[in-house]
């Protein structure tokens, strides 16, 4: 990681450490603060600020909002995982395993308010359109959320209907930062626009590298258990092209292990990894990726060259070339 990227991150992760959300009650503001300081990459603020860096050199003055991005994205984990009953993130319990449902549910309904808070004072103008694109992301935030929970008892998902959801539910929160960042920095509605398509189209591409790494990773190097897709069943662009591709006893195989409610679950994973391979699914899936990314790098083509854009372009192939 360069200096420019590490003094970005320094940045986010001293204005997130005070922000002060609130005190009292406090078993309804110590969970904020508990899946705050959990970590991640922090992507979406630190893709606000390299935005933003494209047009301006004063990052820090828009570092507040950034990091609202970060508020927004842990609210929708936080919800995510009471829906998903998820024991644990980023390897530690989740707010409502740690507290209860009822704390978590009002935890992250606070914290979207404060998101709206940290708005507050930007000029009227700006406010408006900011809170307009933000409040149209969340929207297709939560419709990706609920087509998700609806695919799990679905029969037959599509790759169309996939690509969408993960578009609604992953992407779309990428584009809304890099878009966030031009505005901040008055950039060219035009400019905005292709920032937000190339967010959007790496966004999906970063999920559908999240598929292949579920199944294929070093799980010496994956944060969560590999295989985890798999047995769960869940409809990932992996298994919807399985499906598609497998025959005869191919399919047997593949529907047997989708039906059991009984198994030994290294066994499915290798069974099915090993149907992947034979099917060379992982092949489709990068080149579905690669797709991606292709369409993503060629909206940012719209925008002049500079260090700034090189940097974003550099940072976005690293993250398209991890292994974990």
């Amino acid at each position: 990681m360069n200096s420019r990227i590490s003094a970005l991150l320094k940045l986010i992760e001293q204005e997130i450490k005070s922000q002060p959300f609130g005190s009292q009650p406090k078993s309804l503001y110590e969970p904020i603060r508990y899946i705050m300081a959990l970590g991640g990459k922090r992507l979406r603020p630190l893709l606000a600020l390299m935005s933003y860096s494209l047009y301006k050199n004063d990052p820090e003055r828009i570092v507040k909002y950034a990091s609202t991005i970060e508020a927004f994205h842990n609210f929708t984990l936080l919800h995510d995982d009471i829906m998903d009953r998820a024991p644990l993130r980023r390897g530690k319990a989740t707010v409502h395993e740690k507290w209860n449902v009822n704390t978590a549910i009002l935890s992250g309904d606070v914290m979207l308010v404060k998101v709206y808070d940290q708005f507050l004072d930007l000029d009227g103008d700006t406010l408006k359109e900011v809170l307009r694109i933000f409040n149209q992301c969340a929207a297709e935030v939560c419709e990706g959320q609920q087509w998700d929970m609806e695919f799990e008892t679905k029969t037959k998902v599509t790759e169309a209907q996939y690509i969408e959801m993960i578009r609604l539910k992953t992407a779309v929160l990428l584009g809304f930062s890099l878009e966030l960042g031009a505005l901040l920095a008055q950039a060219s509605e035009q400019e905005r626009l292709a920032l937000k398509e190339f967010g959007t189209n790496i966004g999906i591409g970063f999920q559908l590298k999240d598929d292949l790494l579920d199944v294929y990773a070093d799980k010496n190097k994956f944060g969560k258990q590999v295989g985890g897709d798999i047995i769960a069943n869940k409809k990932t662009y992996l298994l919807i092209k399985a499906k598609e591709k497998a025959r005869g006893k191919d399919k047997q195989e593949l529907e047997h292990w989708l039906a059991a409610k009984k198994f030994n679950k290294q066994k499915k994973i290798k069974a099915i990894t090993a149907l992947y391979s034979k099917l060379e699914i992982a092949q489709l899936t990068e080149r579905k990726i690669e797709e991606c990314f292709r369409k993503g790098f060629q909206h940012l083509d719209k925008l002049k060259d500079s260090p700034e854009k090189q940097q974003l372009i550099l940072f976005t192939k690293d993250l398209i070339n991890r292994q974990s």
